[in-house]
């Protein structure tokens, strides 16, 4: 279970991001951060979950907290899905084979797409909150932005 991993380390990942380059987490060690799995490029629910980010993007800056979506399939399809949301303001990596997703114990939903799902980490590298965002982009986000505020007294 992704419970499970409150309290652990967060692993370490290495992938393509969006441009094509590679994405290495550790550069995100030392802060706050947010990694968001969403399951597919074209659905709705993914596309308001991706935007929803965006929209409070300023928030999470102001409590230095750095976000980072992964998903399905390779760096051309993230750049096509980003393209179609407009300048978002942090990247999406690909995670074609699900390497990343199972090494945080993001589930398979209906056994086809990975669940969505969002991780809180400290700057210890430490995972301090796990989130299931499901059909609640808007929720998902806001419940985010208030455990980041009780644990860092910011946003």
């Amino acid at each position: 279970m992704k419970a499970n991993l409150v309290g652990q380390k967060a692993p370490d990942f290495m992938l393509q991001d969006d441009q094509g380059a590679v994405f290495d987490s550790k550069t995100l060690h030392g802060t706050w951060r947010i990694i968001f799995f969403y399951s597919r490029h074209g659905s709705p629910t993914c596309k308001r979950g991706c935007l929803t980010f965006k929209e409070q993007h300023d928030l999470f800056a102001s409590a230095g907290c750095s976000i980072v979506g992964i998903g399905p399939g390779s760096a051309e399809g993230l750049a096509s899905f980003k393209a179609t949301l407009g300048d978002l303001p942090f990247p999406l990596l690909a995670d074609p084979e699900r390497v990343v997703g199972q090494q945080f114990n993001v589930p398979m939903h209906v056994g086809q797409f990975p669940a969505k799902s969002s991780f809180l980490i400290g700057p210890d590298n430490t995972i301090r909150y796990v989130y299931d965002w499901l059909f609640r982009p808007r929720r998902h986000v806001a419940r985010i932005l208030s455990d980041i505020s009780s644990v860092t007294g910011d946003a």
